[in-house]
């Protein structure tokens, strides 16, 4: 573990260092004297007392909002939860309407409040402090409120998630036979997780007359106005293969796709969806959305961005070429000239 002494401080090592710490992501948000909400991103929070129950954060002696807090009487902290993040980074810029278009609640003091936060806590000014290059702020918490979201977490200079785990001494469970592996093996967990949530969909499928592969493959075409069987090969690899062959032409068959012009260049036969096959497509996806939409609410609030962020590296980790259907589509989604 390499050191660096006060001799030698180098502000950039210090800040990594203090970024090793992991923290929640808070807006602190006020108004000014003329009545105007503020609002800013902060991960200085943090408990002071609970007899009184005080709680302090801090400003940096730089920040445009510094004058109007000095003057608060009364501040709200908000403890974003893991869905938050855009809030967050909308809260963290300069110059911008930070509370346009959002439903705010109104606190003490007119304060405003913002919705869906893991906490909340409603502050009268008590002290301020000067701290280096920063004031801190101490507040008497005078209202607070909170849900079961998991927290948004900043770590190492970017976001992190936070999810719950099972108690310690909690051990998994095994298999009689010696070696076997337990219920934590990641190939059961995903496996038998994948085969119970798709046969959720399954029916949906059955309703439109589709094969899981061929719902693959109608669902891939989505991605772009046309596209051709390399794309295909390449977003299929591994998944469906020479499967995706067979698919492509019983939707053909079907009328739910035809051939299409491939663009100059472009070697192989292109393939896009027909009007029905769109209306296949949309009907089925929205179907299988849904599904998505009633198992991640079972699993708890804030609970789905964590999972599908794990779930994501773990792909790009067993699978690099995942991305190649994505990669294929991007042009579709580029702005028209």
């Amino acid at each position: 573990m390499s050191g660096h002494s006060t001799a030698a401080f180098d502000a950039a090592e210090f800040r990594k260092a203090l970024g090793s710490f992991a923290t929640g992501v808070t807006i602190i948000t006020t108004r000014a004297p003329d009545g105007t909400p503020m609002g800013l991103t902060a991960n200085s929070f943090n408990s002071v007392s609970l007899s009184p129950p005080l709680v302090l954060w801090s400003l940096a002696n730089t920040s445009m909002s510094l004058a109007a807090f000095r003057v608060a009487p009364y501040w709200a902290v908000h403890v974003l939860a893991t869905d938050q993040e855009e809030l967050s980074a909308r809260f963290a810029r300069r110059g911008e309407s930070k509370f346009a278009g959002l439903d705010i609640e109104s606190g003490v003091g007119g304060v405003p409040l913002l919705k869906g936060c893991s906490a909340r806590f409603q502050c009268r000014t008590a002290f301020q402090y000067e701290g280096g290059d920063h004031v801190i702020f101490l507040g008497e918490v005078l209202a607070f409120d909170r849900n079961e979201a998991a927290p948004l977490v900043f770590h190492g200079g970017r976001y992190a998630h936070a999810t719950r785990r099972d108690p310690l001494g909690v051990k998994p469970r095994s298999a009689y036979l010696e070696g076997s592996f337990g219920d934590d093996f990641l190939g059961y967990l995903l496996g038998r997780s994948h085969f119970r949530m798709f046969a959720q969909i399954r029916r949906h499928l059955e309703e439109a007359h589709l094969t899981d592969q061929e719902f693959y493959v109608l669902s891939s075409l989505t991605l772009k106005r046309a596209m051709t069987v390399r794309d295909l090969d390449a977003g299929m690899a591994g998944v469906l293969d020479e499967n995706s062959h067979r698919a492509i032409k019983s939707l053909v068959q079907h009328g739910l796709a035809r051939e299409a012009v491939a663009e100059a260049g472009v070697e192989g036969p292109a393939y896009e969806l027909t009007d029905a096959g769109r209306e296949a497509a949309l009907r089925v996806i929205s179907a299988a959305k849904a599904v998505e939409s009633q198992v991640l609410e079972r699993l708890g609030a804030g609970e789905a961005p964590v999972l599908k962020s794990l779930l994501n590296r773990l792909l790009g980790v067993i699978d690099p070429e995942s991305a190649a259907l994505w990669d294929a589509s991007a042009e579709s989604k580029a702005p028209t000239p």
